[in-house]
């Protein structure tokens, strides 16, 4: 019996996806679908949660020492 391989698909198009040593704008389907998406997140339409930061603090998280585990 052979295994059916299956490919992602894409995030935006929802196209069957080649794997990355195939696809440079993997994990999606092409670059117009890789643009898009980016359109997306410039344009607020994808969110992280949170709360914003002010520019004081991301300079002040940027400048402290890290601590390593």
């Amino acid at each position: 019996m052979s295994e059916k391989k299956t490919h992602p698909h894409c995030p935006i198009c929802r196209a069957e996806v080649a794997l990355l040593d195939q696809n440079k704008a993997f994990p999606f389907c092409s670059e117009r679908c890789k643009s898009e998406d980016l359109g997306k997140w410039f344009g607020g339409a994808y969110l992280v949660p949170g709360r914003s930061a002010s520019p004081e603090e991301i300079v002040e998280e940027v400048r402290r020492p890290r601590q390593d585990d």
